[in-house]
């Protein structure tokens, strides 16, 4: 379904169910199907020789890789858009189709850990510096520019410590210098934050989370506007990237319930965040969707929702303490990732990595992703660990 066609579903649950589906090319079936395949034969000698067919290798695309990007089109406004092996991967060729040796890029301080280990492994020794800011700068971003910075990488919220950055004030300060923006726009995806609206030229996710929904799969997805295309595309057949056809075909299937999902832990994670806040064990609550929370005022401009993810802090205990709670829930798995139908719950301390900003917090934090279980179960789970973390230290 292309972008500029007028009968085109506007709606979020309308455009999550019917992009990239083509039931007439698929003999009437509604999903399209998974295609394995590296050879992709051809009928004639010319048309080898000129690639002149839709299809030519099973490394490029094929019928599943381009329905889940013609539905990513849909839902992103984008022109363009690639699939990776991973959401690092989608980062690191998003990355890698601007930034040249000479170059520096500006990236933000609250960043997914493994951007920064690829900053500071990989691109430093292609001779990119990579230069880390303040996510809370806005438009004072203008103060870090120098002749040689490329494009300035946002995630908004940001990772574990959930700053909001002000997405468009950065966005005018680039575009009047003719840098690139790239955004890891994974917490939100593209249903509650439009980043082409906003001045974005390059919108990431990690499918592994929401668009696959289910934790059965890991998948990324590159979406590039017009401007921004050409580069990405380049850089993506370049290095050789192949999503897998099953990964993708579960991503597809992810897609179509994604509109009711996000609702779904929009509704129960800020029901949850609410009652975190009035309980005695949390000293503060890092969620954008409460008010009077930090980036709240961001938050309520730019967003149109909230998903399930966000973090505590917890009044100081000893490690046992927060062991005995963690050690025992019912239905907070402990594992990395989010985005899938369970809830989540891990500790983190970025502390360490910060580089342009300080993390301290007396207490320890927690990283929640409340998943599709009933509110009261959850809250249930939660009150029974601050009961066997209480008992632990006293």
């Amino acid at each position: 379904m292309s972008k500029d066609d007028s009968r085109a579903p506007q709606g979020n649950g309308s455009r999550v169910t019917h992009g990239g589906r083509h039931p007439s090319a698929q003999h009437g079936f509604v999903n399209t199907p998974v295609y394995r395949g590296s050879t992709v034969l051809f009928p004639t000698l010319e048309k080898l020789l000129s690639y002149d067919q839709r299809y030519t290798y099973g490394r490029n695309t094929t019928p599943t890789t381009d329905a889940l990007c013609e539905a990513i089109n849909e839902i992103e406004g984008a022109d363009f858009t690639v699939l990776a092996t991973s959401g690092l991967h989608a980062v690191s060729t998003a990355i890698l189709s601007f930034a040249e040796a000479g170059d520096e890029i500006l990236m933000t301080d609250s960043v997914y850990f493994p951007t920064r280990r690829f900053c500071d492994q990989v691109l430093t020794r292609m001779g990119v510096r990579t230069v880390y800011y303040d996510p809370l700068i806005g438009a004072k971003i203008a103060d870090l520019l120098t002749d040689k910075t490329r494009l300035i990488f946002t995630e908004s919220p940001g990772s574990q410590s959930f700053e909001m950055q002000d997405i468009p004030a950065i966005a005018a300060v680039a575009r009047e210098r003719g840098i690139w923006v790239l955004m890891d726009n994974t917490w939100a995806t593209p249903l509650f934050f439009r980043a082409f609206e906003h001045g974005v030229d390059v919108s990431i996710q990690s499918a592994t989370k929401y668009i696959v929904g289910h934790a059965d799969a890991l998948l990324g997805s590159i979406a590039a506007n017009a401007r921004a295309a050409p580069h990405v595309k380049r850089t993506s057949i370049a290095l050789g990237n192949a999503a897998g056809s099953e990964e993708t075909f579960l991503g597809l299937r992810g897609m179509r319930t994604l509109d009711v999902r996000l609702e779904r832990h929009q509704r129960s994670g800020l029901e949850i965040a609410r009652w975190l806040r009035d309980r005695p064990e949390v000293a503060e609550v890092l969620h954008p969707g409460l008010p009077g929370a930090p980036g709240h005022d961001i938050w309520s401009r730019d967003f149109l929702g909230a998903t399930g993810l966000f973090s505590i802090v917890l009044d100081p205990v000893a490690r046992e303490g927060l062991a005995a709670m963690l050690d025992h829930m019912r239905y907070f798995g402990m594992g990395y990732s989010w985005g899938g139908y369970e809830s989540l719950i891990v500790p983190f301390d970025c502390s360490s990595y910060r580089t342009a900003t300080v993390w301290k917090r007396e207490g320890p934090a927690l990283r929640l992703h409340i998943g599709l279980e009933d509110v009261a179960d959850l809250k249930a789970d939660l009150v029974a660990g601050f009961e066997r973390m209480a008992a632990a230290v006293a």
